[in-house]
Parts: structure tokens; C-alpha cells; sequence
């Protein structure tokens, strides 16, 4: 991957994590169309157009975004494509511009770095901000969920997306102090977190997971990750390529069990059962390109430390016919 030309950023100048092993695995080609699912600071977008003179399609549901991507889309005019809305309607979204088969899709999921650096948006605690977390500026916030869900569904949210061990005492703890005051910060609920539960020995923020478990919750985040890689399998032509970085665990482990089945390697169930017999798959349509998630090197996450959690995956759609290695 080395041997690769150190590819461009973005206007922005921002350059998302794994780039040079993102272009090794897609494998952009002139003339080939490709779909950036999560196009946050184009700086995928960019690498892959400069790569080879191919059609990008770049769907992102936050409008912050999409009028960033401005500048970009006036460079490289005719060849992307900006496309408003979630990625989990990928296939509607392309559908819409006459386009049913991509060479290739690339996935980047999670929160942007524009999302977390700009407090106004509400996704992190390091600075003080409203407690929103709206990808899409809309629906219900951050804080509607604090100041309604009882503790119960508190703490059971915690406890299932940010896998908050301490998540009973957090819920009851928001539940108390939402009754002097609506909870409306950020800050706030972080002082909240760190007021009843201990240091963590990782060094990790106490309120980190917790706050984890909100951004998912407020924008349906695992939902869309499952129905996002169903739509671009379903758009690869043969020899199209996915490629996903996923940072939270609980996405991880969905794009693996994803891509496992695709390539016909989950469970084949007991022998014995004829239940499992008869659900027997047809042949694979796909290969797996990682067969174990690839990891950004050392020098990466000295220079990015956002990128020690990136787990790189990626899958081939196979010609008709072939069978899956």
C-alpha cells in the first residue's frame, strides 16, 4: 500500500483515517462509478476522484456537509455528485439519478470530525454546547431523550450502545438532577456522568460512552449500518467493491457478521437439524477482501489519535458463476 501517490484532501484539507488502505482495496478505474455513503469532509471523495477520472455519487444526510462539499463539487463538476439524505437509502437516492449499479462503495462510519469540533452541533462534552447531536437537524435531540426516557429506558440505552457497565447509576443520577432543571448542555450532562461513577483505569472520559450511546440513539446509527450494507451489496456490479471503517464496536461487529454472510462463512448450524439443512444458502456472491479487519498503522494514530479505533473491512461482489475462496 505504501507504493500508492500520496493521495489529495479535501478543500477542507481534512483527510479521513486509513485513506491510503480505503484506496487500496476500493481500486478506483477510469470510467468506473462509485459511491462515497458517509461524504463528511470529502476527503475520501477527493482522494478517490484524483486517483482515476471516475463518477463519485456522495450522499450525506447532515446539510452541513452537503453545502461544504460546494468548493469540491465545483472542481471535479460533472464527475461528483452530492446527494442529501442517509445512506441506508442508497439504492432510492440513486435510483433517483438513474444510476442501478455502482463499481464500488465506501463507507465511513460514525461521527464526522466537523460534527465533534463544532460545539453548536452538541457531540461532544469538550466544549460546552446544546445537547443536540442531530446528524440531520432534525427529530427528536439528545436532550429530548435525556429529559423524557425514564431511568429504566435510560439506562438500558446506556447500557446496550455505549456498553456503560455504570449505566443504573448514571440513569438514576439524570433522572435526579432533570428534576431541578431540564438537562440542556452538554457540559452538564458530563458533570452529571462524572459525579457517580469512578475514574476509568483506560484513561477514557467517564462520560464517553455514555455519550456514545446517545449519538446512536438519536440518529439510529446501527439501524441505518445494517440497512446501508444491504443497499450497496445490492448495487455492486461483479468485480464492485465495499469498503467500510467503522470505529465503535458495535458497528464493527455488525459490517463483520455482514460481510461474513455475504461470503457465505457464518455458522452452517448443526448437522443434525433439519431446519439447518434446508436453509442451506446458494453459493456466495461475494468475497471476503479482509479476511481479518485491517488496522491503521502506528504512524497514523500518532499523527491522528480519532484513528487507534478505525477497523477496516472490505468485500467483492463476484461474476456470476464464480465461486466464493
Amino acid at each position: 500500500m505504501s507504493d500508492l501517490p500520496p493521495p489529495a484532501a479535501a478543500e477542507s484539507g481534512h483527510v479521513p483515517v486509513m485513506l491510503a488502505e480505503v484506496l487500496a482495496m476500493l481500486a478506483p478505474r477510469a470510467g468506473a462509478s462509485y459511491c462515497d455513503g458517509t461524504f463528511g469532509g470529502g476527503g475520501y471523495a477527493a482522494a478517490i476522484l484524483d486517483t482515476a477520472p471516475c463518477t463519485l455519487f456522495a450522499i450525506d444526510r447532515d446539510p452541513d456537509a452537503i453545502a461544504r462539499g460546494a468548493a469540491l463539487a465545483a472542481r471535479f463538476a460533472g464527475r461528483l455528485h452530492l446527494l442529501e439524505g442517509r445512506f441506508g437509502e442508497m439504492a432510492e437516492l440513486l435510483a433517483a439519478r438513474g444510476v442501478a449499479a455502482l463499481d464500488g462503495v465506501v463507507l465511513d462510519l460514525g461521527v464526522s470530525s466537523f460534527q465533534l469540533d463544532e460545539a453548536a452541533r452538541g457531540f461532544s462534552f469538550r466544549a460546552d454546547g446544546p445537547l443536540d447531536m442531530r446528524m440531520e437537524k432534525a427529530g427528536k435531540s439528545a436532550a429530548d431523550l435525556v429529559n423524557q426516557l425514564d431511568d429504566s429506558e435510560l439506562a438500558d440505552m446506556l447500557f446496550t450502545l455505549g456498553e456503560e457497565r455504570h449505566s443504573r447509576r448514571i440513569a438514576r443520577a439524570i433522572v435526579a438532577a432533570r428534576r431541578e432543571a431540564p438537562i440542556t448542555t452538554t457540559l452538564r450532562l458530563a458533570e452529571i456522568i462524572r459525579s457517580v461513577t469512578p475514574r476509568d483505569p483506560s484513561g477514557i472520559d467517564r462520560a464517553t460512552r455514555s455519550f456514545q450511546a446517545l449519538r446512536l440513539a438519536v440518529n439510529d446509527e446501527l439501524g441505518e449500518v445494517e440497512r446501508g450494507l444491504d443497499a450497496a451489496a445490492g448495487l455492486l456490479a461483479p468485480g464492485g467493491r465495499l469498503v467500510v471503517v467503522a470505529f465503535h464496536s458495535l458497528e464493527d461487529r455488525i459490517v463483520k457478521r455482514f460481510m461474513a454472510r455475504a461470503a457465505g462463512r457464518q455458522g452452517a448450524g448443526s448437522r443434525h437439524d433439519p431446519a439447518a439443512l434446508a436453509g442451506r444458502a446458494a453459493p456466495a456472491a461475494h468475497a471476503l477482501l479482509t479476511p481479518r479487519a485491517l488496522r491503521p498503522g502506528e504512524d497514523e494514530t500518532r499523527r491522528n489519535p480519532r484513528a487507534r479505533s478505525a477497523r477496516l473491512r472490505a468485500l467483492e461482489r463476484l461474476p456470476p458463476g464464480t465461486a466464493a475462496a
